[in-house]
């Protein structure tokens, strides 16, 4: 598989172009929306949430877009991950390539997208007077994990797809709900310590935590807890791997 993505390497960084460009195609500001609809979500959140969380941290909106920014990444990508496969039914019925380029190209382009979207935490950061730390530097870490969990779930989501069509509506339905059990609009401590570890059974969760550690709190993240997800994000790689090589056989039939 790895020998054919290499062979195919061409196509892959075309159809990653094709994904970034393609969907800000014929607006106004085109990429510019990568930077303009996170701020737009964030600035509603920001005026909603106080009011509802009175004890909330410090510098909300700031702590609210570190996380929103790779949610949204996260989100977007399983969404369009999904329906990848079926997405492209012409081109998989009149051409070989190896049926792993259009999950990846969606992970990836979510990744670049994610990438560029990063300044706006740099200018909350500055604004807002939290600043800077060398822990900045543990990013690529957090995003590459990040990167793998999704490739795994993409993987497997966009190949059931094709043999059931409900799946896309049901796992964005589990998406909308993740949404509200994952500490993106709030920090885990609001819950008790004890429960505390209900929140933690989602990945996601100590992701989150992550970004907002070399961020907001300045701090190394919780490397007990990161590294075991990176290890789980890897073998959920891997059985997407599998999975989708086991179903790939039947795609051109199905779509």
């Amino acid at each position: 598989m790895i020998k054919e993505l290499i062979q195919y390497r061409e196509f892959l960084k075309t159809n990653v172009k094709k994904d970034i460009r393609g969907k800000y195609k014929g607006s106004f500001l085109g990429v510019l929306w990568s930077f303009v609809n996170p701020l737009l979500m964030t600035l509603v959140y920001a005026i909603v949430f106080p009011f509802i969380l009175r004890n909330g941290p410090d510098h909300y909106t700031t702590f609210i877009v570190i996380a929103i920014l790779p949610w949204n990444w996260f989100t977007t990508v399983i969404s369009q991950g999904t329906f990848c496969i079926v997405g492209n039914a012409d081109i998989i019925k009149k051409v070989y390539f190896p049926r792993e380029i259009l999950p990846l190209s969606s992970c990836t382009s979510g990744l670049v997208n994610y990438l560029i979207s990063v300044p706006i935490i740099f200018i909350f950061l500055l604004f807002s007077g939290i600043g800077f730390s060398w822990y900045i530097l543990l990013l690529p870490l957090i995003a590459i994990t990040q990167y793998i969990l999704t490739i795994g779930i993409v993987l497997i989501t966009s190949a059931i797809n094709v043999y059931i069509r409900d799946a896309e509506y049901i796992i964005n339905f589990f998406i909308t709900m993740l949404f509200y059990a994952t500490p993106v609009l709030y920090a885990t401590t609001l819950f008790p310590e004890k429960y505390r570890w209900i929140l933690y059974i989602n990945p996601m969760t100590t992701i989150m935590n992550s970004y907002r550690d070399i961020f907001y709190y300045k701090q190394a993240p919780n490397m007990d807890l990161l590294l075991p997800v990176l290890g789980a994000s890897i073998l959920l790689l891997v059985i997407g791997i599998l999975v989708f090589r086991k179903l790939k056989k039947g795609f051109a039939e199905e779509v």
